[in-house]
């Protein structure tokens, strides 16, 4: 009989690739979502990928992060938690508690249904905004923790920090065996048309929203390396007590704007760089470009040594993730002005 996953907001964009690898290598997934009318979306978009036993192995719970209802249920006869599940905007809300409570209570609210049911093995999505200062330039790893008390943390950086923090501080006092995995922008092509913000961004420059475009990097990921980051986590117990940066490197978001361009040259795509100063005024009226401001100018690395050497990942290259994501937006008509 297959381990049984309780995979967390299955219906995202991560989740969905997550749930497809774990289903092809013979585990037994049980994914929760906030309504369950979205279990269909979920079959449907894993359905042309598994065959039919494997798809028989998926099952829907609902349970809500932000209530206690649902989560007794959901841990019954589960082998591993991978909690997936986390509000992720492109542009920062007003309230940062907005993006900031859920993500901890709901981290905390799964680890204390996982721990009640004897539950011992997690693995957590995080975020690479969790080891990257975006203020200041530099090569970064796992042993890095950013500051969410900085002036520049965005409200998504604070989720992500508090929330892993909050994980690793219960798994040390309850015994469990937490893994952490800490994307950066995770791009490539989903597995249907619920994408979330991250490939928003790339639908953003190629509608040629912006003119010109501003001087920040983006540790960049492909999704489809993401999920095996997952799988791996499972199905290595070696890798508990560890963080993994799934980067494939970084890019400058100017160069993006050239790269697409090349791709796409007859469409209205900027390759400019902009201003300080034109973004600083810009970013009054858009709280997008607000968020990214404290990274102006500013160059990160993020070594993805451990994920290789301990997981045995070979990332996409980020060039070519971008054009996969740009390929799937255009194919599917989603990138007209």
């Amino acid at each position: 009989m297959s381990q049984t996953i309780l995979l967390t907001g299955v219906s995202g964009f991560i989740a969905k690739h997550v749930a497809l690898t774990l289903l092809q290598a013979g585990f037994t997934v049980r994914g929760t979502l906030r309504r369950m009318d979205l279990g269909e979306e979920v079959r449907r978009a894993l359905a042309p990928h598994l065959d039919p036993a494997a798809l028989e192995r998926l099952s829907f719970v609902q349970a809500d992060l932000d209530a206690d209802a649902g989560w007794e249920a959901a841990m019954q006869g589960v082998d591993t938690l991978v909690h997936t599940a986390s509000p992720f905007p492109l542009a920062q809300p007003k309230d940062a508690d907005e993006l900031i409570r859920p993500a901890v209570d709901g981290t905390l609210r799964a680890l204390r249904a996982a721990h009640a049911a004897g539950v011992k093995r997690v693995v957590l999505t995080s975020s690479a905004v969790a080891i990257l200062p975006p203020e200041t330039s530099g090569t970064y790893d796992e042993s890095h923790w950013a500051d969410p008390d900085a002036p520049s943390a965005s409200a998504y950086a604070r989720s992500k920090i508090l929330a892993e923090r909050a994980a690793w501080d219960f798994a040390e006092k309850n015994g469990l065996s937490l893994t952490t995995i800490n994307p950066g922008l995770v791009l490539g092509a989903p597995l249907d048309g619920t994408f979330g913000s991250s490939l928003e961004l790339i639908q953003r420059i190629l509608k040629g929203h912006d003119p010109m475009l501003p001087m920040v990097d983006f540790a960049v990921v492909d999704v489809v390396d993401v999920a095996a980051m997952h799988l791996a986590a499972v199905q290595r117990p070696e890798t508990a007590g560890k963080r993994y940066a799934a980067v494939a490197g970084s890019l400058m978001m100017v160069d993006v704007g050239r790269m697409l361009k090349a791709q796409y040259p007859t469409r209205r795509i900027a390759t400019r760089a902009a201003p300080a100063f034109l973004l600083r005024i810009l970013a009054l009226f858009d709280s997008a470009l607000a968020s990214v401001l404290p990274a102006l100018n500013k160059t990160h690395s993020v070594l993805n040594t451990r994920a290789v050497s301990e997981m045995g990942i070979q990332f996409t290259p980020p060039e070519e993730v971008v054009k996969i994501s740009a390929e799937w937006l255009v194919k599917r008509g989603l990138v007209w002005a």
